[in-house]
């Protein structure tokens, strides 16, 4: 199958597909900083503010898994293109926003079109590269993309909002996407998906995408009816996908252990890592007093020690000692320093540099690690809802970290009152801290238990599966 990937076309290709990945990501963080400016611009209220945030959440988040399965369907060439159009045109419509209400409902639009491009990315690249070294180097790239985009998104807002004006953080979108749209075209191939007539579970794709974006609201929200609603969709949906003829989630993946165990660790690793990105932007601006534009400085060491984790050597580590072993050692270093923050004291230089360093460090290993595991052993049939599952996760593992951490760092603020305000916040986020490093040790102590050392051995050797005609992804 490689003489049917030329390298130079399929370097091209991968490239196209990470830059609008990471475009994507981006737009989860790059409004943080500007939400000050917008709100004073556009006269939003306290509480309505927060939906140019979850408003793109919500549709992201509960719109990946039917995406994925609509690209296993439709061609996931084609469901990535759509997506990516539909992102750039409600980029636009962001930047020009002069009402509230346009800003929130193209935010909305933005996270639809950002869940149909980014869903369908990682099944594009495990199928393009079926070779074990080569999938893994490009599974290391896409994950920087992901693992980085966060950092990446507030060194960015804070440079535009600064220096320009809240807009920009939309219209930088443009040139982006516009570029993107039309490299694809022209380095990737079409594939052709098993189509609408092999049958989408509509009444599946309802529950499942009305639960996920249930949830993630009252996650958001602290509403405790909407995660309750949430989890009775839930379940209906598992016992529709139980009972479908051909079920938009088949549950035959859970039966295969890497797919299974590597969705679980995803949920809580991200739950701890990117909560501590949220913890962490707010007690660099509110204990060390940095403005916006510091604070997206101040992360710059993240994305690039996370370049050096999983672009220069992860992939060498992943063949040398299996997937596993990287997986876990690469949390490890991520908790050692979590533990390091939870004794902060207001220093950047001597308290929140070093652990930046090495949570970068342990998350450019980990992530691509976690990454392959979770699509080593899925058909090439099921390859889009396989990735737009593990991206669900993610942003699962998203929304119930920020939304802990933040309850926690809140509560342990409140309770100290008496304090100087500084020294009460700088407790709260402490703690908060030693939360996320309870998520991340739950990781470590559950991968270490479902993924095997066959799951590992699998993951580092096996090629991929046998690839039918109807879903191939070549590259021109």
């Amino acid at each position: 199958m490689a003489e049917n990937h030329p390298t130079r076309s399929r370097g091209l290709a991968l490239a196209v597909l990470c830059a609008a990945s990471l475009m994507v990501v981006l737009d989860s963080s790059i409004v943080a900083v500007a939400l000050p400016a917008i709100q004073a611009d556009l006269g939003f209220t306290p509480a309505g503010l927060s939906w140019v945030f979850t408003a793109y959440l919500v549709a992201f988040g509960g719109l990946l898994l039917l995406s994925g399965r609509l690209g296993d369907l439709l061609g996931r060439r084609r469901v990535f293109l759509g997506g990516l159009g539909l992102f750039t045109v409600a980029s636009l419509i962001a930047g020009l926003a002069t009402d509230a209400g346009v800003l929130v409902a193209a935010r909305f639009a933005q996270g639809v079109g950002g869940a149909l491009a980014s869903a369908v990315v990682l099944g594009m690249i495990v199928t393009m590269y079926p070779e074990p070294r080569a999938r893994a180097k490009a599974i290391g790239v896409y994950s920087f993309t992901q693992a980085a985009g966060a950092s990446i998104g507030l060194i960015a807002g804070g440079a535009l909002t600064q220096a320009l004006s809240w807009h920009w953080t939309f219209y930088v979108n443009l040139p982006i996407g516009v570029a993107a749209l039309l490299l694809a075209v022209r380095v990737v191939s079409p594939d052709r998906g098993t189509g609408l007539r092999a049958g989408l579970d509509v009444l599946g794709a309802v529950l499942v995408t009305a639960a996920v974006m249930l949830g993630v609201y009252g996650i958001s929200s602290s509403s405790w009816s909407a995660l309750a609603g949430a989890v009775v969709l839930l379940a209906a949906f598992a016992v529709r996908q139980a009972k479908a003829r051909t079920p938009l989630l088949p549950l035959r993946l859970f039966k295969i252990r890497a797919v299974a165990g590597a969705n679980v660790v995803m949920v809580l690793m991200v739950a701890g890592m990117l909560g501590f990105q949220f913890v962490t932007a707010l007690y660099l601006q509110q204990v060390l007093g940095l403005d916006a534009l510091g604070t997206g400085v101040a992360f710059l060491p993240v994305p690039l020690v996370i370049a050096v984790a999983s672009l220069g050597f992860a992939d060498r580590l992943a063949a040398r000692f299996g997937p596993r072993a990287v997986l876990l050692g690469g949390l490890g270093l991520v908790i050692v320093g979590l533990l390091l923050l939870t004794r902060v004291s207001g220093s950047y230089f001597a308290d929140v540099l070093p652990a930046l360093l090495l949570m970068g460090l342990g998350a450019g290993a980990a992530i691509p690690a976690l990454m392959g595991l979770a699509m080593a052993d899925v058909p090439a049939v099921d390859a889009g809802v396989a990735s737009g599952l593990i991206n669900t996760t993610q942003q699962v593992g998203a929304a119930v970290g920020t939304a802990v951490l933040a309850a926690v760092a809140a509560s342990r603020t409140e309770s100290l009152s008496a304090l100087d305000h500084r020294e009460a916040l700088a407790a709260g986020f402490r703690l908060a801290y030693g939360v996320s490093a309870g998520f991340l040790i739950a990781a470590v102590a559950l991968g270490g238990l479902v993924l095997t050392r066959r799951t590992r051995r699998a993951a580092a050797v096996a090629p991929a599966a046998s690839e039918p005609e109807v879903c191939t992804a070549d590259l021109a």
